[in-house]
C-alpha cells in the first residue's frame, strides 16, 4: 500500500492506490467493475454557478469506454445564455481525475466532473472553467510559478428552534454543541466531501447565529487546504453540492447567501492563496513576506474593482459590502487585519517551537517552520462563479510582476490598523472603494476589460455575458433605497437566497 495514499478518504483513490492525477480511463472501468457500479453521472457547471447533472446507465463494457472517451452532447445555449441557440450543441468530457462515488445515489453510481468542448472539438473558449485553467498556465509560463488557492465556505444553517441552549446573539465563533445546533450535520457534510476529493482543512461555527419567528440561524464554516487553483475551484463546487443536498435529506434549510437579514453576519467567500515554486512557498523569504507576494497583491488590488464582476454576481453581494461589518469596503492590504481587501494572516513564520511547550514531552519537536503563508482576498461570497473569480484573481497577479512600482504600490496601499478608525481617516481618503452594485462591477470590467482579455484568458464573449447578465440587474441604487427599509431589504434577500 503506499503511505500517502493510505489514509485518502476518497474510495476511488483508495481502491486504485493512485493519487487522481494518475487516474486513467482504464482505472475508471476497472473500478466500476470491480465495485458493482451501475450508473455514471457527469457533473458540470452553469451560468447559475451551480453544478448541473447528466446520469447514464451502464449497459455494456463498450457502452462505458465509449461515454467516458467522447463524452455526450449537451445543449449549451440552455447553460450559457451568451450561447447563441442556432448554434448551441456542446461537447461534455468527463475529467477522470475528478471521480468520486456519489454519496446520495441508492444505485451505486460514479461521479466526474466534465470539460465543455466545442463544435470542433476544442475546449469552449467562453467556459469559466476552460478560463481559469488558460490563467493558471498563462501565469506559469509567464512567471515561473504555480498558482495555489484555497476556499473558506461559509453558509448559514436554518431550523425550527428546540428552545434549548440559545448562543449569544453574533456570538458563535467556534461555539461547541449544545450551544451549537449543527456541529454533526457540518461534520457529516465535510466527511462527504472528502470523501469526494475535497481537501478540507477544517470546520467551525462561524460568528453569525440568532433566532427569528421560531427559527434558528446558525453560520458554520467549511475552510480547504491551498491546493493548484484548478482544482480549488473543483472542490469548492463539489462542497456546495453536497451541503446543498445533505440538508435537503435532513429536512433543512441552508443558504450561501452573502447578507440573509439586516445586522447580522454576512457569509463571504475568502479565497486564500499563495505561490508555490518547486515545492517550495515563495510567499516568504526569510521569515517576512516576500517581493513575489507583494506584487502578487498589488497585481489584485489594481484590479479589485473589476474581480467584484466574477465574485460578487448579485444586489445582496453589497449589502454585505459596508463598512464596520468585518467585510471589506476600501480597497487596501495589511497584515491580520480584518478590515482590509487583501489580509495576510499569521503564518507559522516564528522561530519559537509551540509544540514542545504545550508538550514538554516532545522536545526538538519541529526542526523548521512549515511553508503555511497564504494571503486572503475577503470581497468574494458564494454567489461567484467561482471558476471565473480564480481566473481573474490569477490573471490579475501576473499584472503585478509587470508593474515598475509594485513594490511603491504596496507601501502606498498598506493599512497598518482597522481602516475605519479615526486615525486612518485621511489615508481612507486616498483609498478608492469597490463597487457598490452590479452595475458598478459590471462598469468596472468593462473599463479593465483588456486585462483579463490579454492573452486570451478571457473570451470576449465571456466578458459581454458577465456584463450584461450584471448590467440586468439594474441595482445603481438599490443599496440606498433599501437603507432604511428592512421590509424593501429583505424582500431583495429572499429573491437571492439560493444563489450560487
Amino acid at each position: 500500500m503506499n503511505t500517502s495514499l493510505s489514509l485518502n478518504p476518497n474510495l476511488v483513490v483508495q481502491f486504485l492506490q493512485k493519487a487522481p492525477s494518475q487516474f486513467r480511463k482504464s482505472d475508471i472501468i476497472r473500478f466500476v467493475k470491480e465495485n458493482n457500479i451501475s450508473m455514471i453521472k457527469f457533473m458540470y457547471p452553469a451560468d447559475d454557478n451551480r453544478l448541473k447533472t447528466l446520469n447514464f446507465v451502464i449497459n455494456s463494457e463498450e457502452y462505458l469506454d465509449s461515454i467516458l472517451t467522447f463524452g455526450e452532447r449537451v445543449d449549451g445555449s440552455s447553460l450559457f445564455p451568451f450561447i447563441e441557440a442556432g448554434n448551441s450543441d456542446l461537447y461534455v468530457i468527463p475529467r477522470y481525475s475528478t471521480a468520486f462515488v456519489d454519496p446520495f445515489e441508492v444505485i451505486p453510481t460514479l461521479s466526474l466532473l466534465a470539460t465543455f468542448f466545442d463544435k470542433d472539438g476544442k475546449p469552449l473558449a467562453s467556459s469559466p472553467e476552460y478560463t481559469l485553467r488558460k490563467a493558471c498556465e498563462e501565469f506559469t509560463k509567464t512567471t515561473g510559478m504555480e498558482f495555489f488557492a484555497m476556499g473558506e465556505l461559509e453558509y448559514y444553517v436554518i431550523s425550527q428552534d428546540p428552545g434549548l441552549f440559545h448562543a449569544s446573539d453574533q456570538k458563535g465563533y467556534h461555539e461547541s454543541a449544545p450551544f451549537a445546533k449543527f456541529n454533526d450535520f457540518r461534520v457529516n457534510c465535510m466527511h462527504l466531501i472528502a470523501q469526494a476529493g475535497g481537501q478540507i482543512k477544517y470546520g467551525h461555527n462561524e460568528v453569525g447565529n440568532f433566532t427569528l419567528d421560531g427559527r434558528i440561524y446558525e453560520q458554520n464554516e467549511i475552510e480547504f487546504l491551498p491546493v493548484p487553483a484548478t482544482e480549488a475551484a473543483d472542490h469548492l463546487m463539489i462542497a456546495k453540492w453536497i451541503i446543498r443536498t445533505l440538508a435537503a435529506k435532513n429536512g433543512l434549510d441552508v443558504t450561501f447567501a452573502p447578507k440573509i437579514t439586516v445586522g447580522k453576519a454576512g457569509s463571504g467567500l475568502h479565497i486564500h492563496f499563495k505561490i508555490m515554486k518547486d515545492g517550495k512557498n515563495m510567499m516568504t523569504e526569510r521569515g517576512i513576506l516576500s517581493d513575489t507576494a507583494k506584487k502578487t497583491i498589488v497585481g489584485i488590488l489594481e484590479n479589485a474593482d473589476a474581480i467584484t464582476a466574477m465574485g460578487n454576481k448579485v444586489p445582496t453581494s453589497y449589502f454585505r459590502l459596508v463598512p464596520h461589518q468585518e467585510a471589506p469596503t476600501s480597497i487596501c492590504w495589511g497584515d491580520r487585519n480584518r478590515s482590509v481587501l487583501v489580509r495576510v494572516p499569521l503564518g507559522w513564520t516564528g522561530e519559537n517551537d509551540m509544540c514542545s511547550q504545550a508538550n514538554p514531552l516532545e522536545k526538538d519537536a519541529v526542526s523548521a517552520p512549515p511553508q503555511k503563508q497564504t494571503v486572503e482576498l475577503r470581497s468574494a461570497d458564494c454567489s461567484a462563479d467561482i471558476y471565473q473569480l480564480l481566473a481573474a484573481m490569477v490573471t490579475a497577479a501576473m499584472t503585478g510582476f509587470e508593474m515598475d512600482n509594485a513594490l511603491t504600490r504596496a507601501s502606498e496601499l498598506y493599512v497598518s490598523v482597522n481602516i475605519h478608525n479615526d486615525e486612518n481617516s485621511e489615508k481612507l481618503a486616498q483609498l478608492k472603494s469597490l463597487p457598490d452594485s452590479c452595475a458598478a462591477s459590471a462598469e468596472a470590467l468593462r473599463r479593465k476589460r483588456n486585462v483579463f482579455e490579454k492573452k486570451g484568458i478571457f473570451d470576449s464573449q465571456l466578458i459581454d455575458g458577465i456584463i450584461s447578465k450584471l448590467e440586468k440587474f439594474n441595482d445603481a441604487e438599490l443599496r440606498k433605497k433599501t437603507l432604511n427599509s428592512q421590509n424593501e431589504m429583505m424582500k431583495v434577500v429572499r429573491k437571492y437566497w439560493h444563489c450560487g
